[in-house]
């Protein structure tokens, strides 16, 4: 493990995860959103893994991917649900009064973008890690 990358990886990671949440804010009404949000937060915990290595980046994120993959699919399927309260159609687009500062009017594309933001780093990190994982095994097996 590189000195050099472990020490930028504690300046980066944070600054990374900070501008995986802007475009995940921004991309509900705009170009952006938890697709791209997801990979950039994924990329961080990528950068952190290969500073720190696979455990202490699955231990920084102090929650299991898989588990990350079933809460951002069901929190994108609870937001296409809440519609059907109201006789709509499911996923159709429901705005609330309620206004916050930087993002706006709450909204359920905000509740959908969210769950993809979730089930992207969790998807992504569970197919780095696991290779990373078996790179590992191969290099202590030689």
């Amino acid at each position: 493990m590189s000195l050099i990358l472990s020490a930028a990886t504690r300046l980066i990671l944070p600054l990374m995860l900070l501008f995986s949440v802007f475009l995940l804010l921004r991309g509900h009404s705009e170009p952006g959103g938890g697709f791209v949000g997801g990979l950039v937060a994924a990329a961080a915990f990528t950068l952190f893994a290969l500073g720190y290595g696979v455990g202490r980046a699955r231990h920084a994120l102090r929650i299991g991917t898989i588990e990350l993959i079933g809460a951002g699919l069901l929190l994108a399927f609870l937001s296409g649900l809440l519609p059907l309260f109201g006789n709509l159609p499911f996923l159709t687009a429901l705005w609330t009064s309620i206004e916050l500062p930087i993002i706006g009017p709450l909204n359920t594309v905000l509740l959908f973008d969210t769950g993809v933001y979730i089930v992207v780093v969790g998807v992504t990190l569970t197919i780095i890690f696991s290779m990373a994982e078996a790179e590992e095994v191969d290099s202590e097996e030689d």
